[in-house]
């Protein structure tokens, strides 16, 4: 593989805090911890940080765009061009957030097209999560796993996630959480991971072609709903007949 260190990488980080802006969001400031690690491994490293509240994001998981004002094609053009994709979230009643769960879902559409390859397959991917008592192993395990569904590479390593104490309490800022020797061992590890792994991928992208796989995959669900209409109707003329 020849991929110069220097290689440029595009990494984009989605705030999916269900905070509006420009009220301050933990989840921001552990992601910021992130970047800042980023920056420091790889110079050349273009970054964009958005919070999704700032966005009109409609539901709906099998459309790229619903109209009537639907902003996650602005977002998602955005998903479409990086190298390196974080979603970053707190939890919420012990698993993932509803804007975390949200772009899962719209994300879901990027799977529906024709292309050799879903948009996101040679990028990698990690998450940055936050919140209060337990639920952080379980929103990574998640979002990790529907990243990979998507298409993204998932390096070792690259969940970097604080929570507090059980109940009301501080949250990661006024905690300072940023002091922990775990979250900061995280950090040092999603940081050269998702970097190292971005530039592997540049170095040997994936070059499975998913059209004739999805196309035997079609022809076998027609055969098999051809031959559960025909066990169907046998079935229902046994039944009239007793």
């Amino acid at each position: 593989m020849n991929v110069s260190k220097d290689q440029k990488l595009k990494a984009l980080f989605l705030n999916c805090t269900i905070k509006y802006s420009p009220e301050e969001s933990n989840t921001e400031a552990l992601t910021h911890k992130l970047i800042e690690r980023m920056k420091k491994e790889h110079s050349n490293l273009e970054i964009e940080l958005l919070r999704v509240t700032d966005y009109d994001v409609k539901f709906g998981g099998a459309s790229n765009d619903m109209g009537n004002g639907d902003e996650w094609p602005i977002i998602l053009e955005k998903v479409k061009s990086c190298d390196i994709f974080v979603m970053a979230m707190p939890v919420w009643m012990g698993v993932r957030c509803s804007v975390g769960q949200m772009v899962i879902e719209r994300l879901d559409g990027t799977t529906k097209g024709e292309g050799t390859q879903f948009p996101l397959y040679n990028s990698v991917a990690g998450v940055v999560v936050t919140g209060n008592e337990d639920g952080a192993h379980d929103v990574a395990a998640n979002t990790l796993y529907n990243l990979a569904h998507f298409g993204c590479t998932i390096p070792p390593n690259t969940d970097v996630y604080w929570v507090g104490d059980a109940g009301p309490g501080a949250s990661y800022i006024e905690a300072m959480g940023g002091l922990s020797p775990y979250v900061n061992r995280n950090v040092e590890m999603t940081a050269q991971n998702l970097i190292h792994g971005a530039l592997m991928l540049k170095a040997m992208p994936y070059t499975i072609d998913l059209r004739p796989i999805k196309e035997k995959m079609m022809q076998g669900m027609k055969i098999k709903m051809e031959v559960m209409k025909e066990a169907t109707m046998k079935l229902k003329q046994r039944l009239e007949t007793e």
